[in-house]
Formats: C-alpha cells, structure tokens, sequence
C-alpha cells in the first residue's frame, strides 16, 4: 500500500482529518487545488457555545469545545503560530424584556457556566446602542483560519504528505478494498471538498444545503473594545483599527461574487449597533458546506467501503472539524462507532432511490 489515506482538500476539514491521521502514524498524501475558492479562507472562525436571539447552548458544547481548545492549542505548539484568540461574546440586550428573559436563563445549569459572572462593567455607550447593558459569553473565541491552514500546509509539504493539483474522482479504479490513482495503491480516499461535493457523483446524493455568507472588512478609528460584540450581526476586532462585520445568509446566488445587496444587508444591520462611523475596506462572499439537518456529513459510501466522505460542517466548522476528525479516525482505526446524527447511513435511503 502507498499509502493508508488519501485526503481530498485541504479546508478545514481536511486539515483537521489530516492531523488525526497524523497522530495515529498513518501514511496519508492531501491533494488539493489551492486555485480553488474554499470556505475556510472566508470565514470569520468564530466559536461561540451560546447562540440564536433566545440563547441557546451550541450542539454538544460541553464535548466539542474543549476539545477544540486542545487541539488547537496543542498545533500552536507544533507550528510555533498563534491561531487560537480567546475572546468573549457580548451581547447588547434588545430589550428590558430580553434582558430580564437572558437574566433568568443563566441561572440554567446548561447555560450559566458559559455567563460571565459578575457581569464586566463595559462602558461601551459612546460605540454601541446598548442602553440596556448586555449580557458576557465566556468560552467564545475565533481561529484565524487562513493562518492555521496555511501553516498545516508547510507542515505536511514539508513532510511529503501534500499534493498540489485538481483530484477528479473519475481517474480511480475502485479494486476490491482498495483504490488505485495514478499509479498509487491506496487503503481509503475521503472526500473533505466542501461544495465541491456537488459535483462529485459519489456523493452528490447526500442532502447538501449550501448557504452562501458575505462578512466585510472595515476600519474603526480608535475602536477601544476587546470583545466580540453580537447583536444580530458580530463585530470582530481584527487589531490594528480593523474589524470583521458579518455575516449574511443566503440560499440562492449560491456563487463566490460579493453583493452590493450583500452590503447593503450588513451596514443596515450595523447602524442598528454601532454609533461611530466606519470605513468598509474589503468585502468577502463564500459558501458554507451546510446539510439540510444542519449536521456534518460523515462516513462511507454504501457501495463502495473504500470511499468516505467528510462534510457538511456549515457554520460551526471551528469546533465541529476537530471532534468528528477524530471520531472518524477512531471508526476507521479502532472500530468505534461513528456518531449516529452525522454518520451519512442516516441517508442511504437516498441513494437507492
């Protein structure tokens, strides 16, 4: 065998099934195109375990997002970058009833541990419309993706273990338990495309729901606050003056190209939160890999047990990737089931139709 895996792109699920790999000592080769748009370098990487307007707990918090910490915190290490900020969320209240709704959440046991407490003393006033205070998440954070990416790149070139160029599913020959590709012998190909998916006949069945998000750069002078403030829209403090503002959801247009509706959306938002004037510096459009359950896609193909598939992380990709990675490695290397809500046989119905 040449090699144990063959890992198709290197977003962030990709990187985070290579890592795994990586760790387990297996012999694996990523073949990405790089030329290609990918979600990843788009997305703001935000990991917040508090969401929606009525301040729900993210799915499997408590399991996903420490573990996310360690591995990233442990690959800081290993790269000597830093990718990891921890910063908290906080959240301007609408209104003297949500403030009193929010208030009486956090003495939840599920929800308090993630509420600041006492709450910060933030005099925001002169920045934000938030005359009725807000509530602080603890917990919360952002990975800056493209870094992290970009530094897993050399790491596994440096390694031998990355390919540059397009992988058309086409040019395997699927052989009894094994895959052969231009002349390699390879134990199992994962497919980590993104919405490339779309495309790939093997998988195409599955029940993708792609959304397409826009998120703009922009500049506040002297802009004082250190939290990621959410009222609808996130303001990001990206250092140096400079703020990312996002994002957008959309189900139709589903291509790369940013909007001047896309724009119009986020700075209508943004007057309803910020009260200084800003300067927009650079607008971005991507397309989440998103399912129509809002639960990653996972596992192998019903015919062809050679062939896996890796996806569907949408928008909570940052605390998602990491755990399944190696929820899927484990199923592959020591027989551990994989979770029942993402594993794709939830789906098989679909392809013998």
């Amino acid at each position: 065998m040449d090699y144990d895996y063959l890992i198709v792109g290197q977003g962030l699920a990709g990187t985070s099934l290579a890592w795994h790999l990586h760790q387990c000592g297996k012999k694996f080769l990523i073949v990405n195109d790089s030329t290609r748009p990918a979600a990843s370098l788009v997305a703001a990487g935000i990991f917040n375990p508090l969401t929606g307007r009525k301040l729900v707990k993210t799915w499997l918090a408590d399991e996903l997002f420490p573990y996310a910490r360690r591995f990233y915190g442990e690959l800081e290490e290993t790269l000597q970058a830093r990718f990891l900020h921890y910063i908290n969320i906080y959240r301007p209240y609408r209104s003297v009833e949500e403030q009193n709704s929010y208030l009486a959440q956090t003495a939840e046991p599920g929800i308090g541990p993630y509420i600041q407490q006492p709450p910060a003393n933030l005099p925001y006033n002169d920045y934000l419309y938030a005359p009725h205070g807000g509530l602080e998440v603890t917990g919360s954070g952002w990975v800056d993706l493209p870094l992290f990416l970009l530094k897993s790149q050399e790491y596994f070139q440096q390694g031998g273990q990355y390919r540059e160029g397009f992988f058309n599913p086409d040019d395997m020959v699927l052989s009894g338990d094994t895959v052969e590709w231009n002349g390699l012998r390879i134990g199992k190909v994962i497919f980590c495309q993104g919405v490339d998916a779309l495309s790939n006949t093997l998988f195409n069945w599955l029940p993708f729901n792609p959304v397409k998000g826009q998120i703009l750069e922009i500049a506040l002078d002297k802009y004082p606050i250190d939290r990621i403030v959410n009222q609808g829209i996130f303001i990001l403090p990206d250092g140096e003056g400079k703020c990312r503002l996002g994002a957008t959801y959309s189900w139709h247009d589903l291509d790369w190209e940013t909007t001047e509706e896309g724009r119009q959306y986020l700075e209508e938002k943004a007057k309803g939160v910020l009260k200084v004037p800003y300067q927009v510096l650079k607008q971005r459009a991507g397309l989440r890999p998103s399912s129509k359950d809002r639960r990653p896609l996972v596992g192998f193909h019903p015919q062809f047990q050679q062939v896996g598939v890796f996806n569907g992380l949408g928008t909570k990709g940052v605390t998602l990737a990491p755990y399944f990675a190696a929820n899927l490695v484990e199923y592959m290397e020591k027989g551990k089931d994989l979770n029942l809500l993402v594993n794709i046989g939830r789906y098989f119905s679909l392809y013998y139709q």
